[in-house]
């Protein structure tokens, strides 16, 4: 039956409640506003292509001051951050992204860095379901700010404090693939071979 009709047949206080119960089920509440930083973010990640770099970093990552690496500071927790990055990306059909964390985050004990076993919770979460890539954290960092000599790094600098918590994303493209790209040049390869001299 139509809610508009319903509400004709009820008597007014019977609205009343009957409107209220139906804010508390949830079913016109607004959504929640975007956090201050969103717009910053998307814009940012927005403008990067194949072969650039997010890395989601805990809050003593160093600053670099070599040209390619740009640094944002963002008031979130990088399980946040790489949930909203995530989303982000996933609205986009140019890029296809690949996670990289530090092999070391596994080992790291709650003892010793109090909240780490909730962060690995709520990271994997985050993550929804992609597949990582493991390396030895300073080999992420090494390659990240290498890649920098040739193309953009974006550092989202968070609040977290929890040791080797950083998340490496590169980026590759979303509509060609490598497995593309090396049948294409196989495709080259033959064809040059097969011309006449």
């Amino acid at each position: 039956m139509n809610p508009t009709r319903i509400l004709r047949l009820l008597p007014l206080p019977l609205v009343s409640v009957w409107v209220l119960m139906l804010g508390g089920c949830g079913l016109s509440t607004p959504s929640s506003p975007p956090p201050p930083w969103a717009e910053e973010v998307t814009r940012e990640v927005g403008a990067l292509g194949i072969q650039n770099w997010i890395i989601i970093a805990e809050s003593s990552f160093p600053v670099a001051s070599r040209r390619g690496v740009r640094t944002v500071v963002v008031d979130a927790d990088v399980p946040e951050l790489v949930d909203f990055v995530i989303n982000e990306l996933e609205k986009s059909e140019t890029v296809n992204p690949s996670f990289n964390l530090a092999r070391e985050l596994p080992f790291v004990k709650n003892d010793n860095a109090p909240g780490i076993d909730e962060f690995r919770r709520q990271l994997k979460e985050a993550l929804h379901g992609h597949q990582v890539r493991e390396m030895d954290h300073r080999s992420l960092t090494l390659l990240a700010h290498s890649e920098s000599a040739k193309y953009a790094v974006l550092v989202l600098k968070t609040r977290t404090a929890l040791p080797y918590s950083n998340v490496f994303i590169e980026l590759d493209s979303g509509y060609w693939d490598r497995e593309s790209e090396d049948a294409l040049r196989r495709e080259i390869a033959g064809a040059q071979d097969r011309k006449p001299e």
